[in-house]
């Protein structure tokens, strides 16, 4: 009886594949921005604005950038949404609170091309979200009257919801 030589292929490559497994040290293992945080992240933002009698946009994006929530108010401009989703990306990618990069980049002419970047927003309201030392994504608040409540939307969020996340 003859094999085919398709049957002669696959059992080696079967065979093979079976070695074919990473070592565990090969595999990345980083912490990241669930679903249910950015939510929790977002209903925080939304509130301390609201406490403030302010209506705003909060977006959240994970450790690569990628959006992963996002709330909007009623009656809030629609530009901010697209603002609070550039600021998160802006500090995630920066890892440094929107406000403080506007500062740096108005005061050294080296920075200044930053607001040359079409994905950067230098304007307050984007902070990073760190946790056990590493920054694991970021949000962005906008359309609350004005960078300093932005950001103050965005770091009550993060000072309620991150401190109550276990590891």
């Amino acid at each position: 009886m003859r094999k085919s030589l398709s049957t002669s292929l696959l059992i080696p490559l079967a065979m093979s594949s079976a070695f074919a497994v990473a070592a565990p040290d090969q595999v990345a293992q980083r912490k990241d921005v669930s679903l249910a945080m950015a939510n929790d992240l977002l209903n925080a933002a939304l509130t301390a604005c609201h406490a403030d009698g302010r209506t705003a946009v909060a977006a959240v994006v994970d450790r690569g950038g990628n959006l992963v929530a996002v709330q909007r108010d009623d009656n809030v401009g629609p530009h901010n949404t697209l603002a609070a989703q550039r600021k998160a990306y802006t500090a995630l990618s920066t890892k440094t609170s929107t406000r403080l990069l506007a500062e740096r980049a108005r005061a050294n002419p080296d920075a200044e091309n930053l607001n040359t970047l079409d994905e950067l927003l230098l304007l307050g309201g984007g902070v990073p979200l760190k946790f056990d030392g590493q920054v694991i994504g970021a949000i962005g608040v906008a359309g609350a009257g004005g960078a300093a409540n932005d950001e103050g939307c965005a770091e009550v969020a993060i000072n309620k919801v991150l401190p109550a996340v276990k590891n």
